[in-house]
């Protein structure tokens, strides 16, 4: 596996084991109710910016296809070696 493979494997699985931002919107959004620490409001607005939240979901949704891609090529690359 060459540089950029391992570089991009490592991506999605820091993409893949990360929480999503919506559950990390919900548990500040407990935490505020709780106490309202500034830096937690802080936290809580960067995750609610309508950016923030359309950029984690394109990586997880990039993360997920392109797993999914990697399976389907195992698949095929099995079932021809299996005709063979």
């Amino acid at each position: 596996m060459d540089e950029a493979q391992l570089s991009a494997e490592t991506w999605r699985e820091r993409v893949r084991s990360r929480g999503s931002i919506e559950q990390d919107r919900e548990a500040l959004a407990r935490l505020i109710e709780h106490d309202s620490d500034p830096f937690e409001i802080q936290l809580y607005e960067h995750f609610s910016d309508p950016l923030t939240r359309l950029v984690d979901k394109a990586e997880r949704s990039h993360a997920g296809q392109y797993d999914r891609r990697l399976r389907r090529l195992r698949q095929r690359a099995r079932h021809s070696r299996a005709d063979q």
